[in-house]
């Protein structure tokens, strides 16, 4: 009877269900048990990374750190009973009947990338670029989960039961249930979001590295993996073999390649999966808590070596380099500022990049679904971040869900007379494009539709082509709060006659 493997695939699969939870009930009004930065709050990497790029003291701080320290008492625990993308991993390599781990690669010193990958991490940390969010496992997961998984889902659900009410003639046997479903588990609004396509296929790129070797991108590639790595190395928990006759059986099925060739291990690539000790003939396996000072195992060179360090803290330097070097000289002709509409709450372009994590938490929420991610609109470093894209929906004047999900507080916290008084662009009328500018015909649905009290959006007359004296719009910037509803509605086509622009 395998169970510790039992339960340790019960905690996989409750903090898996609990994430996806957690970010399902990320909706307007926000109903979920717990708040959706649960996760990323025991996250050190994303915690740790902003809060030494930004220079400022995080909310949740703490409880990074606290995963710390349990990872120097019980080892690499979480990579292998919490973390959802590697639950995932998991998962999809067992039903594609992955079942002999032996049969893959050894990764060997393929796994050292992982730590300059963390080492680029920190040193782009201490200059101020918070670069964590590239490779995090936890932001991966809830961009897929938010961006991916659910409008398909939801999506998908609700297109079953309209089938089978509609087509098959089961509506007297399903309504019941479909009326409770749209109004709990189908009640969020299936959004479209763009490049969806673009961060699916980077997520399926991660779980099908599996077919290189198992959990290849938990060996070799995870930032998050080589923290804790590092941090397990000092574990008091660790792997305890009586009487080994060297069959050397649990070498190739370690799906992690932990076990080394003489049966020592490696404590920090080790993940408790607890598989070694089901899989050792002689039942000499187990697991156990063994104080520093009493260890007493064979000495092995790992980690970096001082030319790698020497010859990453070159490449960093070079890179930091170049971005300062950008930084200061900037092309002619370069505008001042940003062209891309940030959601509620965002301070300075640079400051709000550094701190995003493109988690995706504030796009999955916003009702209007107008907030959707950057590709490489704005370069490499705007790369998964939010805009307002007005076409597709605005910013809903009375809504502040954006800056209470936001885990780094990239969005800042605002009440809802602050949010009325947040301004993100200001509305500029194309009087070439205007019905009422340029054709003479009675148009004011800009001017309905504008959820300022004192009206940002003006009407005076105007006599057009025709010589009839008609209402037009014109945007007052003293009051205008550019939140794209103006745009949104306007009836021009195929180019709108009212757009929003930064400030």
């Amino acid at each position: 009877m395998k169970k510790l493997v039992r339960i340790r695939r019960v905690f996989q699969l409750f903090f898996l269900v609990l994430f996806i939870y957690i970010l399902w009930s990320t909706t307007y009004p926000l109903t979920g048990l717990l708040p959706p930065e649960t996760f990323f709050k025991i996250n050190p990497i994303v915690m740790v990374m902003t809060a030494l790029s930004g220079r400022i003291m995080l909310a949740g701080l703490s409880a990074g750190l606290a995963m710390i320290v349990l990872t120097l008492l019980f080892g690499r625990f979480f990579c292998g009973w919490v973390c959802p993308l590697g639950t995932m991993i998991d998962i999809t390599a067992r039903l594609a009947r992955r079942d002999r781990w032996g049969r893959s690669m050894r990764t060997g010193k393929a796994r050292l990338i992982k730590f300059g990958i963390l080492f680029l991490v920190f040193i782009a940390g201490l200059a101020g670029i918070q670069a964590a969010w590239v490779l995090d496992p936890m932001v991966i997961m809830a961009r897929f989960v938010s961006l991916n998984l659910i409008p398909a889902a939801t999506q998908a659900l609700d297109s079953v039961f309209v089938f089978a009410m509609t087509t098959l003639g089961m509506r007297e046997t399903l309504i019941d249930a479909y009326r409770w479903l749209k109004e709990s588990f189908l009640g969020i609004q299936p959004h479209f979001f763009a490049h969806a396509g673009g961060l699916f296929l980077f997520f399926a790129l991660i779980i099908g590295s599996s077919a290189l070797a198992p959990r290849f991108w938990c060996r070799c590639v995870c930032p998050l993996g080589a923290l804790y790595a590092l941090a397990a190395k000092a574990a008091w928990m660790r792997r305890l073999v009586d009487i080994c006759r060297h069959c050397t059986l649990c070498i190739p099925r370690c799906r992690m390649g932990a076990i080394r060739e003489d049966m020592t291990y490696d404590k920090g690539e080790c993940i408790l999966c607890m598989d070694c000790v089901y899989d050792c003939p002689q039942h000499a396996t187990r697991f156990g808590i063994v104080p520093r000072l009493r260890e007493k195992e064979p000495e092995h060179r790992t980690g970096i070596s001082r030319r790698s360090f020497l010859l990453l803290l070159g490449l960093s330097l070079a890179a930091l380099g170049r971005r300062v070097f950008a930084a200061a000289s900037p092309p002619a002709g370069t505008p001042a500022g940003s062209g891309i509409i940030r959601p509620p709450g965002a301070s300075g372009e640079e400051a709000f990049l550094d701190r995003c994590v493109r988690c995706g938490n504030c796009m999955k929420v916003c009702p209007t679904n107008g907030l959707q991610p950057l590709m490489l609109e704005e370069g490499l470093e705007g790369l998964w971040t939010p805009r307002l894209v007005p076409e597709i929906g605005y910013c809903e004047y009375l809504c502040t869900l954006c800056g209470e999900v936001c885990p780094t507080g990239a969005l800042r916290r605002l009440d809802v007379e602050q949010k009325k008084r947040t301004r993100l662009g200001l509305a500029v009328v194309d009087r070439s494009l205007c019905i009422a500018w340029a054709h003479g015909q009675e148009c004011l649905v800009c001017e309905e539709h504008c959820p300022v009290a004192e009206k940002a959006i003006k009407v005076v007359e105007h006599r057009g082509p025709s010589g009839v004296v008609v209402g037009a719009p014109v945007v007052d910037p003293n009051l205008c709060v550019g939140c794209g509803i103006c745009q949104n509605k306007c009836p021009s086509r195929p180019d709108r006659a009212i757009r929003v622009f930064p400030y």
